[in-house]
């Protein structure tokens, strides 16, 4: 099966550069470093290497507590950390600088996969998440070198396809060493789907740390503008104009800010703005849709919102990270689909941190109330941080496994 794999994605090789360039006509970087992609890396070759992959923006940052304890064990290792997407090595730059080496990784052929191997020499690989690369994976196991499967979740609809593929995906499965799965159900499909040693080690996003400066100064632009604020959070293609449209005519004082997920969408969203922060608008008393179009300050407009509305949730995409939001003590909505975040969307849900809803008019309905009640949302705000401080330790677990297995 896994040949048939690699004779199918070598017939793909054209659609995969022309994908490239077509996604570098809004993001540059997909056109950069292509030669990563194919296993050929240039600069820095670290005598003593621990690897982490984190495919795009979400696991790059849900990355940065396992990377500083990993960096702690082992002071003398260099850290490499892999990604896929152009957003995803802009984010490893902006969260880690100079302290870990930066690549991509590269597409699963073996001969690239082979020239990754062979340039880094990894003690130890970490796949954030769920990024199960057959020939990668393969090689890692010839090799001897054991590979974490961290922060694991498995989500209903993924496990039925996983089954359907049983004869493709099990040996990647079977493969890994070690995975520190999310939670129970996640842990569950996964030993079901032939995963070894799977332990419960919780969710690293718990263990995050806020910018504490983006924060404070999200505070203070929200006590200067003098309304509420309803924030749009990291919201995906479709699901803005439906939560725009949805929104109470008139808007009277309320302003809303839209901060898209993906950067190369900003200028599509900015048709329904009155301002942005990259010019540095200021919203004045005429402004009602405000559009947050900086990366990596997603503290920042936590901090200056009343009520945030999590994106990716109003169409069947599974929700965006929600667990920021509760941290900065933003009292949250969610739509109906929230399976990436299922664990913690029933925690938030049962701690009242979080409300849920059937649809975008719903959930904005409830957000708009939500602005009206200062006393819920202060109660809301208490409950999320609560949530975030008893869930913390996922570092320190996932961290003595990949300890065990270093040793």
């Amino acid at each position: 099966m896994r040949l048939l794999y690699t004779i199918v994605l070598r017939l793909a090789l054209p659609l995969i550069l022309l994908r490239l360039w077509w996604r570098g006509r809004r993001e540059p970087g997909y056109r950069e470093n292509l030669q990563e992609r194919f296993g050929i890396y240039s600069g820095e070759k670290p005598p003593k290497a621990l690897w982490l992959h984190a495919v795009s923006v979400g696991e790059a940052r849900a990355a940065a507590p396992l990377v500083r304890a990993l960096k702690g064990l082992l002071p003398d290792h260099t850290v490499v950390m892999t990604c896929t997407t152009a957003a995803g090595r802009e984010t490893l730059k902006q969260v880690y600088g100079q302290s870990v080496l930066a690549a991509f990784l590269p597409y699963d052929y073996p001969e690239s996969v082979q020239g990754f191997l062979e340039r880094f020499r990894p003690r130890l690989g970490v796949l954030m998440e769920t990024e199960l690369w057959p020939n990668l994976l393969a090689q890692c196991q010839r090799r001897a070198v054991p590979v974490v499967l961290a922060n694991a979740r498995m989500s209903q609809k993924s496990a039925r396809g996983y089954r359907r593929w049983r004869a493709f995906t099990g040996p990647a499965i079977r493969s890994l060493a070690a995975v520190c799965a999310q939670s129970e159900a996640d842990a569950g499909r996964l030993r079901a789907l032939g995963a070894p040693r799977v332990e419960v080690t919780g969710n690293l996003k718990f263990d995050a740390t806020l910018d504490e400066v983006q924060l404070a100064a999200g505070r203070e632009w929200k006590a200067k503008l003098g309304r509420p604020v309803l924030l749009l959070a990291s919201t995906r293609e479709g699901e803005e104009k439906i939560l725009i449209e949805a929104l109470p005519t008139p808007l009277e004082n309320l302003l809303i800010v839209v901060v898209p997920r993906h950067p190369q969408r900003f200028d599509e969203v900015a048709q329904w703005a009155d301002g942005r922060r990259s010019r540095n608008d200021v919203p004045d008393g005429k402004t009602r849709i405000y559009l947050g179009d900086t990366m990596g300050e997603m503290a920042f407009y936590y901090g200056a919102c009343d009520v945030a509305v999590i994106g990716g949730s109003f169409l069947p995409l599974g929700g965006q990270n929600l667990i920021e939001a509760l941290a900065a003590g933003a009292p949250v909505v969610v739509g109906p689909s929230m399976f990436n975040f299922a664990e913690a969307t029933r925690l938030a849900l049962d701690a009242g941190a979080a409300v849920q809803a059937a649809d975008a008019t719903i959930a904005i309905r409830q957000a708009v109330a939500l602005i009206s009640d200062r006393k819920k949302r202060d109660e809301m705000a208490r409950a999320g941080k609560s949530l975030c401080e008893a869930h913390r330790g996922a570092t320190a677990k996932h961290l003595e496994v990949c300890r065990r297995l270093i040793r």
